[in-house]
C-alpha cells in the first residue's frame, strides 16, 4: 500500500522543482524529504529521482507516479470537502491571499464580516501578487486567491482552478491641482501619451498596461519615477512630479492636493476569486466566496 503522505512529498518535489523547495513548502527538513522519497522508492521498487547537477529530476516512473499522486491528492481533497459539506458547519482554517489594493479595499471588510458570522472559522490573510499566489494555491498552501488581470492581457487560469468574477475596477488619472488636466471633466487616452508618469516597476501588471496602451511608434510613455505603493505614487503626485494611474479599489486614504480625472474610455482591470475546484464543497471556502460576493465597481472622484 502506497503511503499518501509520501505521495504528497513526491508531489511537492514536482511542484517546487527541488528537494529544498519541497522541504520549505512542507515546513520540514530536506533530510526528512529525502528519507520519505527513499522509502517511497523502496515501496514501488523503482527509481523515482535522479541527480542532475546540484538538483534532481524525475525519472519516467517518478513522473508517472507524481502525475497520479496529483490526481489522488485532488480526489482526497474532494472527499474531505464533500464530508465537510455534509457536516455543514463553517469552521476550520482557510488561507487567503490577494494583491495589495484588494486586501485594502475588499478583503479586510470581507474578513471582518466572516469573523462576525462564523466565529469558528479561522482565516489567515497574506498579500501576494497573482504570479506568486496562483502556484501556491495549486500546491495547496492557499485555499482562495483574489487576483486581477486586464481584458487585453488575461491571466491564464489552470484547469484545476475555478474562477468567479468579483468586480471591474476602473482607473483614474491622478494629478496635482496645478496640473493642466486638473480642471477637466475627463480626458481621453490620447491625452495621456505626452504626460510625465509616476508608475509601477517594469513587470507589474499596471506598469505593463501603461506601456501597452501609451506606447507610440516612436517611444513608450515617459516614466519619470517608479513606486510600488499607491501611497508613494500619490505623494509624488502631490509634489507635482508627474501624473499617475490609480485604481478606485483600495484608494483611500488620499492626501490633500490630489485631483482625480476620469479617463474615457476608462482603463479597467478585472478582479476575481480563484480556488481549487476540488475544494469547492467545503463550507469554509463557500463562506469566503459569499463574503466576497460581487459588490460593483468602486466609485467616487476627488
Amino acid at each position: 500500500m502506497l503511503s499518501l503522505e509520501r505521495l504528497r512529498v513526491l508531489h511537492a518535489v514536482t511542484a517546487a522543482g527541488s528537494v529544498v523547495g519541497a522541504a520549505a513548502a512542507l515546513h520540514v527538513t530536506t533530510s526528512a524529504v529525502s528519507q520519505q522519497l527513499a522509502r517511497l522508492e523502496r515501496e514501488v521498487g523503482q527509481r523515482l529521482l535522479e541527480r542532475r547537477g546540484r538538483g534532481v529530476r524525475l525519472t519516467e516512473a517518478g513522473a508517472l507516479l507524481a502525475d497520479r499522486a496529483g490526481e489522488l491528492l485532488a480526489h482526497v481533497e474532494r472527499v474531505e470537502s464533500d464530508l465537510a459539506g455534509h457536516r455543514g458547519t463553517v469552521d476550520g482554517a482557510v488561507a487567503v491571499a490577494g494583491f495589495a489594493t484588494a486586501v485594502r479595499g475588499l478583503l479586510t471588510g470581507a474578513l471582518g464580516e466572516l469573523r462576525s458570522r462564523h466565529p469558528a472559522l479561522r482565516v489567515s490573510l497574506s498579500e501576494r501578487e497573482p504570479h506568486e499566489a496562483v502556484p501556491a494555491l495549486r500546491r495547496g498552501h492557499l485555499d482562495l486567491v483574489v487576483a486581477q488581470d486586464w481584458p487585453d492581457d488575461p491571466l491564464a487560469v489552470p484547469s484545476d482552478l475555478s474562477r468567479r468574477h468579483l468586480l471591474d475596477d476602473p482607473f483614474d488619472l491622478a494629478v496635482s491641482p496645478d496640473h493642466p488636466s486638473a480642471g477637466r471633466d475627463r480626458v481621453g487616452v490620447d491625452d495621456l501619451v505626452d504626460l510625465e508618469w509616476i508608475s509601477w516597476s517594469s513587470g507589474q501588471i499596471c506598469h505593463d498596461w501603461l506601456v501597452r496602451s501609451l506606447s507610440t511608434d516612436v517611444r513608450g510613455p515617459r516614466v519619470a519615477h517608479t513606486a510600488s505603493e499607491h501611497a508613494t505614487q500619490l505623494a509624488l503626485v502631490t509634489a507635482g512630479l508627474g501624473a499617475a494611474l490609480i485604481p478606485r479599489l483600495g484608494r483611500d486614504p488620499v492626501p490633500e492636493g490630489v485631483r482625480f480625472v476620469p479617463i474615457d474610455p476608462a482603463p479597467t482591470r478585472r478582479v476575481f476569486a480563484l480556488w481549487r475546484t476540488s475544494s469547492a464543497p467545503r463550507p469554509a471556502v463557500r463562506a469566503v466566496l459569499d463574503a466576497l460576493a460581487p459588490r460593483g465597481a468602486p466609485t467616487g472622484h476627488r
